[in-house]
């Protein structure tokens, strides 16, 4: 095992009838900030639960963040900020508005001339405005990391940012919440949250048996309460997993000490900016194909989850590891996920030549756990997924 530092501060406030407990987080001094998305927390009961939760309180809305957080609204948001001299501000939805919500909290504070520039040249966010959340829809784990994805369609571009700053102070899980999601956002959360482990797990062996075991044993819960929270939303138990397992994939645990991933998300990303396609299903189009072409470096940890997530016991580590990434694959599609570009977009001729443009002008010319993903690999990549 690598050596590693780990700090979480984020405070989870789990369970039934939680929402309430924002009025014991929040500053009663505060002038805060509540954001949202299109609207369906009033429908469902959570906004009447926000509001009366921040009774007394000094606040004012922000609503229609959009589901990949777009910069030109977001601005919007930020002339409230400023106009109306907002000192906290309160993330209520998925990871979206949560993103959307460090963003803003970055960027309030920030002395520069154009905010984007924070995302642009990768500027670490040490101080921001403090904020919270009350999750909604289970998916990215924003709810307890430092990191943020924000879209801007003007150029084209989808990027990261993160920092210790950006650590919501508390966020609010309430499994309830979620029964009025449509199984469109509940299959893009499982998949979300399942590659969100592979891209930390799926490298090479480092000897890290418990670090594995967590990213296995949040797979298998995934693949358990897949079919149950998909067919049932309003089933309790199963809620709680599948918001549990979504927080725990990628609040930071099961990456210390392990060598990560990543270049699914680097080059799903920009599938989304081109297409518009859901981040989740951009997942599920590159991952099979990934594995498949990083066959021979990740053989051994992909025979080993084929083992101890899938069962399979036949076969050679090759074949293990081949018949792994068809399992990956057919759950996807099970879940009623297309995993092939040409199923999103009839545009998809080219497509290989433009991400791997992409990437190349932004300098990520050297992804994956080994630094050995090029341009060229990326659009070879991409052209399996076709």
């Amino acid at each position: 095992m690598n050596n590693f530092e780990f700090k979480n501060p984020t405070k989870i406030i789990f369970g039934k009838n939680t929402i309430i407990k924002i009025s014991t987080e929040i500053p009663k001094d505060a002038k805060v900030l509540v954001l949202y998305g299109g609207g369906s927390i009033k429908t469902n009961g959570v906004y009447e639960q926000v509001i009366s939760a921040l009774s007394g309180y000094n606040f004012k809305e922000f609503g229609g963040i959009p589901a990949n957080p777009e910069y030109s609204v977001l601005l919007k948001a930020l002339d409230i900020i400023k106009k109306e001299n907002i000192n906290y501000l309160l993330a209520v939805g998925g990871g979206s508005v949560i993103d959307a919500t460090k963003f803003l909290a970055s960027a309030a504070l920030y002395k520069g001339e154009e905010p984007w520039d924070i995302l642009k040249n990768n500027i670490r966010t040490e101080t921001a405005m403090p904020f919270g959340t009350v999750l909604t829809l289970p998916a990215t784990g924003s709810e307890m990391n430092s990191g943020a994805v924000i879209t801007r369609e003007e150029t084209g571009e989808k990027l990261g940012m993160g920092g210790p700053g950006l650590f919501p102070q508390f966020s609010i899980l309430d499994p309830e919440a979620i029964k009025s999601i449509p199984p469109r956002q509940i299959q893009n959360g499982i998949i979300d949250a399942f590659t969100h482990v592979m891209e930390q797990y799926m490298t090479y062996p480092i000897q890290a048996k418990l670090q594995d075991r967590f990213a296995e044993s949040i797979m298998q819960t995934l693949i358990e309460i897949a079919p149950v929270i998909s067919k049932d939303t309003s089933n309790y138990e199963a809620a709680c997993d599948f918001m549990w397992c979504c927080t725990m994939a990628l609040n930071g645990l099961i990456q210390k000490g392990v060598p990560t991933d990543w270049a699914i998300h680097a080059m799903g990303h920009e599938l989304t900016a081109m297409y518009g396609i859901d981040h989740a299903r951009t997942l599920a189009i590159i991952a099979p194909r990934h594995y498949r072409y990083k066959l021979e470096n990740k053989k051994e940890k992909l025979a080993q989850y084929g083992e101890r997530v899938w069962g399979l016991t036949v076969g050679s580590t090759e074949e293990k590891a081949e018949q792994a990434i068809a399992k990956t694959e057919a759950f996807f599609n099970e879940l009623g996920v297309a995993t092939k570009l040409s199923q999103y977009t009839e545009s998809y001729q080219g497509t290989a030549e433009k991400v791997a443009a992409a990437l190349e002008a932004r300098g990520w010319i050297a992804l994956g756990e080994r630094k050995d993903i090029t341009p060229s690999d990326v659009k070879k990549i991409i052209e399996m997924s076709y």
